[in-house]
């Protein structure tokens, strides 16, 4: 396919939106499929509507307790995080599998009794006749079977499965009766009497598949994004049942709660009981080493005997320097004595105590005594010389106090160092007992306040458990609806009427979706700029017997009136300007009714006094020439092989059609391309327009031999009939091809086999194509098909 023939196929501007009424006008054309889909579906879903069992809703208003809506006496409950509520964290666990397992197991929601009344069951929670019981049976185990009551002391059993043929077992009321169901207890309720004779379906299920069932059927939500208040919501055949399961659930929650948080309360006073135990051991150990630690130090606080050790040291050390002092005066008057023996001697220097210093002033006295009387030369005074003997006395005296005096000094000095050793060894400990102190007095102050912490704790969970509460409260009780949420009549029988048109609207869609064939005109008209002459509408009448002609001169008939527009549209097609003469029939497929509108077409022609003359030039097959009964006469291959044959041997008249002539194509030639190629094909053409209005050519399919090509050299118009349905859209850019590339002269376009609508007249629509028609064999359909199939 070449980029301009994509072009004109794929033309945006020649593209049509489909027309919405042709549409409608298409489907109802097969409404009798609509109806009959309708009333299958309607009356399934109104039978599905009438089995199935009717389903209610249960709906309960539940507040979760918080720190935030807990009075302020409860609220102390909730200090520990133990006793933290999160409202998505109860949801989890109202849905949780245990607690609807519990709740099924107190209800006994496992079993359940069921009555048929028409075509639906309805579930006898509490009012059923009989309550059963099958002794032995485990939780998971399922049965089912029937029990009708008899009379007041007899009931029968019999399996509900219709394949099962176990007999019916008669078993009296209130005792245990061995069944091929095990044990069963049956025991009347006072709704017995009333079901005399009726069967009561008894149904066990597993208790695992009955949980499942009413978990997944269990809704809760949030009324609110930041409220703590929770809508419950439950499904179930029976109103009674959903909201006692809901009752059920809440009640076994706050249970399970209380036993979790009086647990919690008494796990937690055991532990802080032992704690304080130890604690107060420990405490006890501690004030111990602060006692003894107390008593190392004399009662005295580490700090501040720290501060008298270092005092000390001080006092110690100005004493040292004092003594040092004294000892080098001491040191000084000894050597002054020794070196100075006849001087004074130094008095209060401090050294020696007050009868010394008394001893070195008399000495002093008695020395300038002696150096006064020694001034006038008598040394030798007697009394000089007493005075003399006394001051070496006294010096002597004195001499033996001050070196006293240093030894005394000496003394004080070793004790002092002594002493101050002493202060300072204390004080350097002092830091360390300082840090041992704090350890002690951390350790103290942790274990005490650890101590009074617990103390305090066991305080508040003694209250918890005093005052522990539930965390749901009911805000409006389970409360269920009084008519049955499910199933709706009008859904169901809506759903069913939709499906119902939706089915037949999709498969007649499909199928005109999914069908390549060319459906009409716009097919033509969206693909091909090829001129388009006219439409033949499908005709029966043919398969009815009359005949191949079907026109007539005075018919009304939508066939007749199609054929005119043919004749009218052809003097439009002009060739160098004048009308054409010669009309040749081609297509590319043979079966597309070519001969059936060369004959109406030439008869039509025939009604406006035309002298028309009609040639098969279908060498090969003589589709023709065997319609009109003309197929063992003289014909247009005698003329193109023998040169003796004259025109009138050939021309003949046919009892099928009148006023017209025929030319068959006499004996099949073996050699059709070469005979057509013969110029005395020109010569019968150019003859016979001089004798005939209209030259009508019955040629052969242009997709399958080059006979038609050859013939167009004598032609003055090519009709290319498509027949609807017969031809696939996909072949006609090959058409187009042909009338770009003039390969066939003045082209023009015949649709055939149009579908007429309900209304009787053309249908020019989008999708106002068929089936069927003249020169198509129909397969054989049955009845049922033929019913539904024709218009």
């Amino acid at each position: 396919m070449t980029n301009q023939q994509n072009q004109i196929v794929n033309d945006p501007k020649k593209e049509q939106l489909i027309n919405v009424l042709d549409l409608l006008k298409y489907l109802l054309h097969h409404w009798k499929w609509f109806a009959f889909s309708i009333l299958v579906f309607g009356t399934f879903a109104y039978y599905q509507y009438s089995k199935s069992p009717f389903v209610y809703s249960s709906t309960e208003v539940v507040m979760i307790k918080t720190p935030s809506n807990t009075p302020t006496t409860a609220r102390i409950t909730r200090v520990s995080a133990t006793n933290y509520i999160s409202v998505t964290d109860e949801i989890l666990q109202l849905k949780s599998k245990e607690l609807m397992r519990q709740t099924v197991d107190r209800i006994g929601a496992d079993i359940s009794y069921k009555v048929l009344k028409g075509l639906r069951e309805y579930e006898l929670y509490k009012s059923s006749p009989v309550q059963v019981k099958v002794l032995g049976k485990k939780t998971e185990e399922s049965y089912t079977f029937t029990v009708t009551p008899l009379n007041a002391s007899y009931v029968t059993i019999k399996s509900a499965a219709k394949s099962d043929k176990t007999n019916v077992i008669k078993v009296p009321l209130n005792h245990v009766v061995k069944t091929p169901f095990g044990q069963v207890l049956v025991r009347p309720s006072k709704y017995y009497a009333s079901y005399y004779g009726k069967e009561i379906k008894v149904f066990k299920s597993p208790q695992r598949v009955i949980v499942d069932y009413f978990k997944n059927n269990l809704k809760i939500r949030q009324l609110e994004e930041d409220a703590s208040l929770l809508q419950i919501t439950l499904q179930d055949s029976s109103p009674e049942r959903a909201s006692d399961i809901i009752t059920m659930l809440i009640r076994v929650y706050n249970e399970v709660t209380l036993q979790d948080k009086s647990r919690i309360a008494t796990n937690t006073a055991n532990f802080i009981k032992d704690r304080l135990a130890i604690i107060e051991s420990e405490l006890s150990a501690v004030e111990l080493n602060i006692e003894n630690l107390k008593i190392a130090n004399q009662g005295v606080d580490v700090v501040k005997s720290g501060d008298i050790y270092l005092s000390d040291g001080r006092q110690y050390k100005l004493q040292k320097t004092k003594i040092e002092t004294d000892m080098q005066l001491a040191e000084m008057m000894r050597s002054y004595l020794k070196n100075k023996p006849n001087d004074l001697i130094p008095n209060n220097t401090g050294l020696v105590d007050a009868s010394v210093e008394k001893q070195i002033a008399e000495y002093n006295m008695a020395l300038l005594k002696k150096n006064k009387l020694a001034q006038g030369g008598n040394t030798y005074n007697p009394v000089v010389v007493d005075l003399e003997e006394m001051l070496k006395s006294m010096r002597n005296n004195i001499n033996r106090a001050v070196n006293n005096a240093l030894n005394g000094l000496k003394i004080k000095m070793k004790n002092a160092q002594h002493e101050e050793s002493l202060a300072r060894g204390q004080a350097i400990k002092i830091p360390e007992k300082q840090r041992v102190m704090v350890s002690i007095g951390r350790q103290h102050k942790v274990k005490e306040e650890l101590y009074l912490f617990l103390l305090n704790k066991q305080e508040e969970n003694a209250l918890n458990e005093a005052i522990v509460d539930e965390n749901i409260r009911v805000v409006d009780p389970a409360y269920a609806s009084e008519s049955p949420i499910y199933p709706s009549r009008f859904k169901k029988v809506f759903i069913g009427v939709l499906v119902g048109t939706v089915i037949p609207a999709i498969v007649l869609l499909s199928t005109l979706i999914l069908n390549t064939g060319v459906r009409g005109r716009q097919d033509l008209e969206n693909v091909l700029t090829v001129p388009f002459l006219g439409e033949i509408p499908l005709s029966l009448s043919r398969k009815q017997g009359k005949g191949e002609v079907l026109v007539s001169k005075t018919g009304r008939d939508p066939l007749t009136e199609a054929f005119r527009i043919v004749r009218t549209n052809i003097n439009f097609m002009t060739k160098d300007g004048l009308p054409p003469k010669v009309i040749t029939f081609t297509s590319f497929t043979p079966g597309v009714g070519k001969t059936f509108s060369v004959l109406n077409l030439a008869t039509t022609l025939s009604f406006l006094d035309k002298k028309v003359v009609v040639l098969d030039m279908d060498l090969r097959k003589g589709t023709l020439s065997s319609k009109v009964n003309l197929l063992q006469r003289k014909g247009t291959s005698h003329y193109l092989s023998i040169p003796s044959v004259c025109i009138d041997d050939i021309l003949h008249k046919s009892d099928i059609v009148d006023n017209i002539d025929f030319a068959p194509i006499g004996a099949i030639a073996p050699n059709p391309v070469e005979l057509l190629l013969n110029k005395r094909l020109d010569q019968l053409i150019a003859e016979l327009k001089e004798r005939y209005d209209y030259i009508i050519i019955d040629s052969v399919p242009t997709g399958i031999v080059a006979d038609a090509s050859i013939v167009d050299r004598v032609t003055d118009l090519t009709l290319f009939l498509i027949r609807v349905g017969k031809m696939d859209r996909r072949q006609l850019p090959e058409i187009q091809k042909i009338y770009e590339e003039g390969k066939l002269s003045n082209l023009a376009i015949l649709l055939n086999g149009v579908k007429l609508n309900t209304y009787g007249s053309y249908n020019y629509g989008y999708y106002g194509y068929g089936y069927g028609g003249y020169g198509y064999e129909e397969d054989k359909k049955n009845l049922f098909s033929k019913w539904f199939k024709r218009t």
